[in-house]
C-alpha cells in the first residue's frame, strides 16, 4: 500500500516536472499540458471550490507543484543560455510553437457559432492590445522589475494556466519580464519565486471562479478577446526591439526558418493532443 502511494506520489511529481513548460516556454500552455496529463478538471475545480475537500486536494496536488518548482529551475538554465545567445531565432520558433495552436483556439472560440460582432471584438483587440503594447514603454516608460512586476507575472503564468492554449509568456517577453525572470529562476532566487506564486495563487483564487463565470456568460467575447491578445503579442516578440537582427547573416535567416515551421508543427502537436485528453 504505502509502495502505491509513494508511486502516484512520484508520478504525479513527474508531471509537475511537465507542466513547468508551460510556464516558461511561449507557445507552450500549462493549461493545455494539465489536460493531456489528466489534472485540468480537477485542478480547476479545487480553484474554483479552494474550501471543499482542502486537505485531500492540497495533498494531491503538492507533488504536482514540487515538481514544477523542480522543473522551472531546471529548465531556466538552457533556455536563458539560448536567449542570450540565439535570442532572435529561438523566439521564431516559440512564435511559430503558438502559430500552430492558433487553428485551435480560433476553431474553439466558434463553439457557440461566430457573429459579425466576434470578427470585430477579435480584430479590434488584435490591434489595439497591439499598439498598446508596441508603445507602452513609450507610454509608462521601462517596467521596473519589483516586487510587483513580478506578481503580475505570476498572474499571467496563472491565466496560462486557467485558460487552456493561452501561453502567457510572450507577453512576459515583450513585458521585459521573461529574462530576468528566467535569470531569477536559474538562481532558485526567493525574491522571485515568492512574488510570482503570490500572484499566481491570488490569480486562480480570484479569476477561477471569475473566468468560469465569464465564459458561461460570454464565452465567445472572452474567447476572441484572448484570441486577439495572443496573435497581438505574437507578431510583437519577433520584431524589434525584442528580437534583435544585428549580425544576421543568411543562415540565421534558414535556422529561424526551420524554427518557425518546426514551432507550428509542435504547437498543431499540443493541440491535438489537448484535444484528445480533453
Amino acid at each position: 500500500m504505502r509502495q502505491k502511494v509513494v508511486k502516484n506520489w512520484l508520478i504525479r511529481f513527474i508531471k509537475g516536472v511537465f507542466i513547468a513548460l508551460g510556464f516558461i516556454l511561449p507557445g507552450v500552455s500549462g493549461g493545455v499540458l494539465a489536460a493531456i496529463l489528466g489534472l485540468y478538471e480537477r485542478m480547476l475545480n479545487f480553484l474554483a471550490h479552494f474550501r471543499q475537500n482542502f486537505k485531500y486536494d492540497f495533498r494531491f496536488f503538492l507533488p504536482v507543484g514540487l515538481g514544477g518548482i523542480v522543473g522551472i529551475i531546471l529548465l531556466s538554465s538552457p533556455l536563458e543560455y539560448l536567449l542570450t545567445h540565439y535570442k532572435a531565432m529561438v523566439l521564431w520558433g516559440f512564435a511559430g510553437a503558438i502559430v500552430g495552436t492558433l487553428p485551435t483556439m480560433f476553431k474553439d472560440s466558434a463553439r457557440d457559432g461566430r457573429k459579425k460582432s466576434d470578427w470585430l471584438w477579435l480584430i479590434g483587440t488584435a490591434i489595439g492590445s497591439g499598439l498598446f503594447l508596441y508603445n507602452m514603454t513609450h507610454l509608462f516608460g521601462q517596467l521596473p522589475v519589483n516586487f510587483f512586476s513580478w506578481m503580475l507575472a505570476g498572474g499571467l503564468i496563472a491565466l496560462g494556466v486557467i485558460v487552456p492554449g493561452l501561453s502567457p509568456s510572450n507577453l512576459l517577453l515583450y513585458l521585459g519580464l521573461f529574462d530576468p525572470m528566467l535569470n531569477g529562476f536559474k538562481r532558485a532566487d526567493l525574491s522571485v519565486f515568492i512574488p510570482i506564486a503570490i500572484g499566481g495563487i491570488l490569480t486562480m483564487a480570484l479569476f477561477s471562479k471569475i473566468m468560469s463565470f465569464l465564459y458561461q456568460r460570454f464565452f465567445s467575447k472572452v474567447s476572441h478577446f484572448i484570441l486577439g491578445i495572443v496573435v497581438a503579442s505574437t507578431v510583437l516578440i519577433v520584431l524589434p526591439p525584442i528580437a534583435d537582427y544585428s549580425g544576421f547573416d543568411f543562415l540565421a535567416i534558414i535556422i529561424s526558418i526551420v524554427l518557425f515551421i518546426l514551432g507550428i508543427v509542435l504547437g498543431k502537436w499540443m493541440s491535438n493532443l489537448e484535444n484528445k485528453y480533453k
